[in-house]
């Protein structure tokens, strides 16, 4: 599993980095720009929770028109991050249950491997939704962000 989630958030990092290209061909349009802030904030919100350190300090769903100029550093500390950690596990710890509360302070507990998947998962949906909304906004051509092409 380790070999595969790495896999994945190097996927995640390199359609990131298409999205957020796109974003600034685009002119930065705001919608767009809060939907990447909200992604790479979540991702280290979650990396914070799965390695039981205290709730990241950053805002989950940031003003519209939020600073888009540390998109590159946010990606690359994410990005590294969750290398770094998935790195120093074993191939049972994906089976640990991660204990955890909500930004509305409600406790919940998961799996491991499954958080990681939401987390995967849940950058395809935000990309998805930038991607309508860069064409919505006249961008033409936009990145290609599908797995397989990304694995060709």
């Amino acid at each position: 599993m380790k070999t595969y989630f790495a896999k994945l958030f190097n996927y995640d990092k390199y359609v990131n980095e298409l999205i957020i290209n796109a974003i600034n061909t685009a002119g930065r349009p705001e919608k767009p720009v809060q939907l990447m802030a909200h992604l790479l904030a979540a991702q280290q919100i979650w990396l914070n929770r799965c390695m039981g350190l205290p709730p990241a300090t950053v805002e989950l769903w940031p003003a519209l028109g939020g600073p888009s100029d540390k998109f590159g550093q946010q990606l690359a500390d994410n990005h590294e991050g969750w290398v770094s950690y998935l790195n120093g596990l074993n191939e049972v710890d994906f089976e640990n249950i991660i204990s955890y509360k909500s930004l509305k302070g409600d406790s919940y507990r998961n799996q491991l491997s499954d958080i990681i998947a939401h987390v995967i998962n849940h950058g395809t949906h935000h990309r998805a939704q930038i991607g309508q909304l860069l064409k919505a906004a006249g961008l033409e051509n936009l990145p290609n962000t599908d797995y397989i092409f990304y694995l060709r």
